[in-house]
């Protein structure tokens, strides 16, 4: 269980090429499934998120090659068994993804309830009602969701909350379906509208991705196309945050400013001075101690849950009080307690943390709880005086493609220690 050794107190500067977007390359990943041909992928980050979906796609009969410059090549027309085994889907949830992708494609599909997950929780149930309404039968058991389904039939559905997973597996199951689907108070994230342009280019017919509302007018078959992948606007997110915390400059380039408006209002706010181009930011705090920002996480295009523990580390040294809510995931403040061994000063109430900025945070062994938390914690070690120790980078590596590396290009002192 490898460890990162940080040593903080360098302001960051340097230029980082950004990532294949994670949150947008695991859905694509599944919606191959529906491609009778060879489909060929770019800008494919390696994560261990994306070996998993590798190997999930394998076991059921797949092809997935490694290509040259960072690509994928997956051939699932031999896709015989369409079961996703618990060992598989317990390490990452996004396995759920599968179960759409198949039921259209095969008409019968098994896959593990993800891990911790009962059928009670809210994001299940919306996939599962889904799928009903376009005519499957689903039965949960054994810990397994098993539907079948001769031919699937277009619906219109109500989401009854917003679910990133659920539009997508509902969207990609309609475009095999016959006649027409309506899917409303949908997600609008950059990395549903990216699945549905990559199902398109697949021949699909999906419009209204970005909005409340997707139409799906269901095809015969879908072929094997030639896509790459979007951005990765939390990596480019951590990365600003990063150099807004260390009073840096940094260049960012094959990013996209319009996936992450919400968060480059708030590094303004906070006193960054930033240049935006087309695939291209620049940060520049001129030395600055950042100013204390409040926010409330919320469905894009609000502020990103996934920002939220980053910046609430930024808070920590910045100049003034700042409160962050969190209205996503009830128990995302499990990286406080961490913040707080190294000497933050944080209030919980309810959904909100009222953060106190100090100018300095003290080094300490801290242990990573889940992705962006660990991330969090790597920001923190970047300022405090000395040596910090996080844990579990496992969390880290499952999102952030060499991270160490990344800041180290930009002067950090930060090195991998192998357990």
């Amino acid at each position: 269980m490898d460890k990162l050794r940080i040593v903080g107190g360098t302001p960051l500067r340097g230029k980082v090429r950004i990532s294949g977007a994670k949150n947008a390359v695991l859905p694509i990943l599944a919606a191959s499934l529906l491609a009778d041909t060879e489909v060929s992928l770019q800008r494919v980050p390696q994560l261990k998120d994306v070996s998993t979906m590798m190997s999930l796609l394998s076991s059921m009969g797949g092809k997935v090659t490694l290509t040259d410059g960072g690509g994928l090549e997956i051939d699932t027309s031999s896709v015989m068994l369409p079961v996703a085994e618990y060992d598989l889907v317990k390490t990452m949830r996004a396995s759920i993804l599968v179960l759409g992708p198949l039921l259209a494609k095969v008409g019968e599909v098994k896959v593990s309830l993800p891990g911790g997950c009962a059928i009670g929780a809210r994001p299940v149930n919306l996939h599962v009602d889904g799928l009903k309404a376009l005519g499957a039968e689903v039965h949960i058991e054994n810990g397994y969701i098993h539907a079948t389904a001769r031919k699937l039939r277009g619906a219109h559905i109500l989401l009854d909350s917003i679910t990133v997973t659920g539009t997508q597996n509902l969207m990609m199951a309609a475009t095999l379906a016959e006649g027409k689907t309506v899917l409303e108070n949908v997600a609008r994230e950059p990395e549903v509208v990216d699945l549905a342009n990559f199902l398109n280019a697949m021949g699909a017919k999906v419009s209204g991705a970005g909005s409340t509302t997707i139409t799906i007018e269901g095809v015969r078959s879908l072929q094997g196309v030639r896509y790459r992948v979007i951005p990765d606007r939390i990596e480019t997110g951590t990365y600003l945050v990063a150099a807004a915390m260390t009073g840096g400059h940094v260049e960012l380039i094959d990013t996209d400013p319009l996936l992450l408006e919400s968060v480059l209002l708030k590094l303004e706010e906070a006193g960054a001075k930033l240049q935006i181009e087309e695939s291209r930011i620049v940060l520049d705090m001129e030395g600055r101690r950042p100013k204390a920002v409040s926010f409330t996480t919320a469905p894009h295009p609000a502020f990103p849950t996934d920002m939220q523990a980053q910046f609430m580390a930024m808070n920590a040294i910045a100049d003034g009080i700042g409160v962050i809510s969190e209205t996503i995931f009830e128990n995302r403040f499990m990286h406080i307690s961490e913040l707080k061994r190294m000497g933050a000063e944080i209030q919980i109430q309810g959904n909100s943390a009222i953060i106190q900025g100090r100018d300095y945070l003290e080094a300490a062994p801290v242990m990573a709880t889940d992705l962006r938390a660990s991330a969090a914690l790597v920001l923190a070690g970047l300022v405090a005086r000395g040596e910090t120790i996080v844990d579990r980078v496992y969390h880290i590596d499952r999102g952030y493609e060499c991270i160490e590396e990344k800041l180290s290009q930009l002067g950090a002192n930060i090195r991998r220690v192998p357990v």
